[in-house]
């Protein structure tokens, strides 16, 4: 492993957690000097384990990385955590995922947005492959959302008002704005907000993580903030399609939602997100069986400890 170079005010630590990457990396790696023009900024990545030679491409295309080797697959959260404690004297760390590519200019335009308005995260427009606008702002999960995503759809309950908890009408990615949270591939999180907050809770795993850090961050008096003039791509491998990913993410929203609501909130949650997904898995969605079959079976049921003692879908399920 290269010496970890010691941080400076003012220096962005980039953060990117890998795992079997070496496909998507690549162009992570391409973009970040155009990406990050202006800035001074150190690149860490942790490997979470990876079979393949993800570690080899990026030891080659980005020779001055700090590169570590995690010893556990804790999950995203973990490795960023990992990253973020290398270079501990810092201005902000900028999460990454591996396939997300940085337009030109972008990381300034995170930094400029927290220093104008002082949030502690900053995220930007981002776009998938096809350069579609991808709908990554997002509302706090309420029941009231999590019925309306059930009855009438996410799409469309997006878009009306603020029903639902993914926003998905274009007009709202046209200016600055707070959101209660935004997906979690491309964040600028301040060092004020990160020493305000806590690491981020290795206990998602995978999902929700970046739910609960920016909600704790709202707590703490730190909003996150939409920067449209800042701008990425993101390739998205994503939950849709894999059952297993899917039953985690769906129980990781619920987790989330009852770490932060009593018992009663939380098993009409539960009941909403059964209707949901059993109305879905007999339409044949094999992710909805999965995340059904996790959702009803007590060998997923524990005791989540936090501010009300709540039963939740353990995420290691």
């Amino acid at each position: 492993m290269p010496a970890v170079p010691r941080g400076a005010p003012g220096r962005v630590v980039v953060v990117v957690v890998t795992f079997n990457s070496a496909d998507v990396v690549p162009g992570l790696l391409t973009s970040l000097p155009d990406g990050l023009v202006g800035l001074d900024w150190t690149l860490v990545v942790v490997d979470n384990g990876s079979r393949d030679d993800t570690v080899e491409v990026v030891e080659r295309l980005a020779p001055d990385a700090v590169v570590v080797r995690s010893a556990r697959n804790g999950g995203y959260a973990a490795g960023i955590n990992l990253g973020a404690a290398q270079v501990p004297d810092r201005s902000a760390v900028l999460v990454l995922n591996p396939d997300v590519r940085l337009g030109p200019g972008c990381g300034a335009e995170l930094v400029a947005a927290v220093d104008r308005t002082g949030a502690g995260i900053a995220v930007p427009r981002l776009d998938d492959a096809r350069g579609h606008l991808i709908s990554s702002r997002r509302r706090e999960p309420t029941l009231r959302r999590a019925l309306a995503d059930a009855v009438l759809g996410a799409e469309r309950a997006g878009s009306l008002a603020d029903l639902g908890e993914v926003i998905t009408d274009a007009r709202d990615y046209e200016d600055e704005a707070p959101t209660d949270w935004a997906e979690g591939s491309t964040q600028l999180v301040s060092a004020a907000c990160w020493d305000a907050v806590g690491p981020w809770d290795e206990s998602y795993f995978l999902y929700s993580e970046e739910t609960d850090f920016a909600l704790r961050a709202r707590d703490a008096g730190y909003l996150t903030w939409f920067v449209p003039t800042a701008h990425a791509v993101h390739l998205e491998g994503g939950s849709a399609g894999n059952p297993g990913l899917w039953r985690l993410l769906v129980a990781n929203r619920l987790r989330l939602y009852g770490r932060r609501h009593g018992r009663v909130a939380t098993a009409a949650f539960w009941v909403v997100l059964v209707g949901r997904e059993g109305s879905r898995a007999l339409l044949g969605k094999q992710t909805s069986r999965a995340a059904l079959r996790g959702l009803l079976s007590p060998r997923y049921l524990r005791q989540t400890p936090g501010p009300h003692s709540i039963v939740a879908v353990s995420a290691s399920a």
